[in-house]
């Protein structure tokens, strides 16, 4: 009985192996030698990073034709290099893109409620949003910390995740995970050419800089005493730092919370500091730069815009040229800015540092004479970006002014710089409020002038010049009538000729509101030797006008070139425009601001075909983040400036009047930042200079509940 058993088992066990050995050879597949090719090119992490639960099935993938050679985010472009190698296939150029964090709030949040539950942000998020009261706000639960394979986030003390970017490898299950958006990734492309968004974290200084200059972040990294990152910081958004941090008007400084309880934060002179520093260090640093995309682009006009958008592409890898008119880059900041104001060196340097990324400048060359736009396009440029200024200066229309010696105040500049010409015993009258008319002013003085004497329609405050610039005219002497405009330009008895002008007044003289209107019956004369145009600026726009004396351009009202005021892309598809030729006179950090927006637009169009315009832009301040009150700790006193001497500012054009900060002054002056968040502050804001002189703790009355 058993015996038989045996035989019948034995006899069903070669049955079914003769069955299995038969199926085996029907249904066998050959497996792809180059998947096992392939997982030997990935690092063997199984980390899941890349969406397949392995490397074996990640490998499969590829082989398959689911998954590209780029798909291992722990790896990098060897790694898919090695894959397309196993293929057969060629790899293009992947931009990582790395985790970032846009919160600022932290455990310094205003809270809604306490939030007991689940330690998870999704979990938490269902619940009204969070328990933060900013919608933007890091939850604080550390759900990007498990959800990172890689070790590359851990909390902070102050409840934010930090992020070693050396670690992270771009797979993004950080932002997959978090519900609010505040961490999200980023890449060189995102960092240079992002504008602000109503869904950002913006600061008010923040919203307000038309370089969109992540403000906080880069006096944060200063005071930490992490100045290479400070310095990369601000060229992601300003392609001339050590210029704008000299001449900018700093607007941003007008909106700063600080002054709810003491004054703004000198965040202009920071700038300059963190420019200055890498200029003095001995050497540049480094500057992330993608690789060649073949993609060629002519910029026309060497000044801030030009040079500006010229920086963003070349750092986006695409081939720049700039063509200027003039023997040296550099507008008009170089050849009529004093250098008191902008030495030469300090434009040497950022101009050598944007030709050192690649960009080729073709000296000496003007549109419609050596060159036009349909032979930049023969020679291959796909897209042309304008960028020629306003150096031309409006007639005054004033009776007498074509017979008498009426001077175009941005040539007399340009003599200035190039010759500085003696105007020893020289009497002067300056037509005009705006800074061309300050620098002339402070000019002649250096020069010599015997009086130097400004016009202007407006009082002090509404001067087109920056307050502080036309402090500066009347520290060296410079009468300023206020409320006068001219009326003639005629002959004197005694002297050359005379300005005739008169008194003005505003159409609301309580609030100084309106324009200023001539009072008739109040012309006086004054005697001078030279009259010195100054009243605007406006574009040359000659080349830009065909023989039959039509443009293919639009022209606005003001006579500058119109264009799209998102992209700055002009009538003439793959023609852009920017700086002074499209907004008229202007400040030097706008159109730096108009080279890089310029820039993403033609970034988009070379690598996507389309200029994507952005969702939700931030275009005014944002009401909910002007607050009316603080509960600030520390009053500390800002930074005093230091300056030369008005003795010594007579006698030299090479030595700037305002000097650079100290260190100890600068790192004092960037503990008094707030580090704002949309709606969040740094209420200890200072606490390290506590013990200091001039450092007063702030006491405030507490409300007594109502009886």
């Amino acid at each position: 009985m058993v015996s038989t058993s045996i035989f019948l088992l034995s006899g069903l066990g070669l049955v079914a192996a003769s069955v299995l050995a038969a199926a085996s050879k029907v249904l066998h597949v050959e497996e792809d030698p180059r998947i096992t090719a392939v997982e030997s090119c990935f690092p063997g992490a199984n980390c899941g990073g890349c969406g397949y639960p392995g490397c074996s099935a990640a490998a499969a993938a590829v082989v398959k034709g689911e998954a590209p050679p780029a798909l291992c985010v722990a790896g990098g472009m060897e790694i898919a290099e090695a894959v397309a190698k196993v293929m057969g296939q060629s790899v293009a150029f992947k931009e990582p893109r790395l985790a970032s964090l846009i919160c600022t709030g932290g455990e310094r949040a205003n809270l809604m409620f306490d939030y007991s539950g689940a330690r998870d942000c999704r979990a938490e998020a269902m619940l009204y949003g969070g328990d933060k009261a900013c919608g933007l706000a890091c939850l604080g639960l550390g759900s990007c910390v498990k959800a990172c394979s890689f070790g590359a986030i851990e909390l902070g003390a102050e409840g934010l995740p930090i992020i070693n970017k050396a670690l992270c490898r771009s797979c993004g299950k950080c932002a997959e995970v978090c519900p609010t958006g505040a961490l999200r990734l980023k890449g060189l492309s995102t960092d240079l050419l992002h504008l602000n968004k109503l869904s950002d974290c913006l600061a008010p200084c923040m919203q307000k800089c038309p370089a969109q200059l992540d403000v906080r972040t880069m006096i944060q990294q200063l005071k930490n005493g992490e100045m290479g990152e400070a310095l990369l910081t601000l060229k992601d958004h300003i392609a001339l730092p050590a210029v704008v941090g000299r001449i900018c008007p700093h607007g941003c400084e007008t909106i700063c919370r600080r002054q709810i309880v003491d004054e703004g934060v000198a965040i202009n002179s920071l700038e300059r500091y963190v420019a200055d520093w890498e200029m003095g260090s001995g050497g540049r640093v480094p500057l992330q730069k993608n690789p060649d995309t073949g993609h060629k682009v002519s910029v026309v006009g060497g000044g801030a815009a030009g040079l500006s958008c010229a920086y963003f592409l070349a750092r986006l890898g695409h081939e720049v040229h700039i063509f200027d008119s003039k023997d040296s880059l550099g507008g008009m900041v170089r050849h009529t800015i004093p250098e008191y104001r902008v030495p030469n060196r300090v434009m040497d340097w950022e101009v050598q540092g944007i030709l050192e990324l690649g960009v080729k400048a073709r000296l000496g060359k003007t549109l419609g004479e050596h060159f036009s736009l349909e032979s930049l396009k023969a020679e291959g440029f796909e897209a042309i970006f304008l960028a020629t200024g306003a150096w031309k200066t409006p007639a005054l229309d004033l009776p007498g002014e074509d017979s008498m010696d009426v001077v175009d105040g941005v040539e007399f500049l340009g003599r200035i710089v190039k010759d500085r010409p003696d105007l020893s015993g020289k009497r002067l009258v300056i037509i005009g409020d705006t800074n061309t008319a300050m620098d002339v002013a402070r000019s002649a003085g250096r020069l010599g002038a015997y009086s130097v004497t400004v016009l202007s329609k407006h009082i002090k405050r509404k001067m087109q010049a920056n307050n502080k610039e036309v402090d500066r005219a009347e520290e060296l002497g410079t009468e300023i009538l206020y409320k006068t405009v001219p009326t003639a330009i005629v002959p004197c008895e005694v002297g050359d000729m005379c300005v005739e002008y008169g008194q003005t007044e505003y159409k609301d003289p309580k609030k100084c509101s309106g324009e200023p209107l001539l009072q008739v019956g109040t012309e006086e004369q004054i005697e001078c030797d030279l009259v010195i145009n100054c009243v605007d600026r406006v574009p040359d726009l000659t080349p830009y006008v065909v023989q039959d004396g039509t443009s293919p351009f639009a022209i606005t009202k003001k006579g500058t070139i119109d264009a799209d005021n998102v992209t700055l892309e002009t009538s003439v598809p793959g023609v852009f425009v920017g700086g002074e030729l499209y907004s008229g006179r202007n400040v030097v950090v706008q159109a730096v601001a108009d080279g890089r927006v310029a820039a993403r637009s033609i970034h988009m169009l070379l690598t996507d075909g389309e200029i994507a315009k952005p969702v939700n832009p931030q275009q005014r301040v944002i009401t909910e983040s002007i607050l009316k009150g603080m509960r600030v700790k520390y009053t500390i006193p800002r930074v005093e400036v230091p300056e030369i001497s008005v003795g010594d500012r007579r006698s030299t054009f090479k030595e700037e009047v305002s000097l650079p900060l100290e260190k100890r002054l600068a790192l004092k002056e960037a503990s008094r930042c707030l580090r704002c968040g949309l709606t969040c502050y740094d209420a200890e804001a200072g606490s390290e200079y506590q013990d200091d002189e001039d450092v007063r703790l702030i006491e405030y009355e507490e409300k007594k509940d109502a009886e």
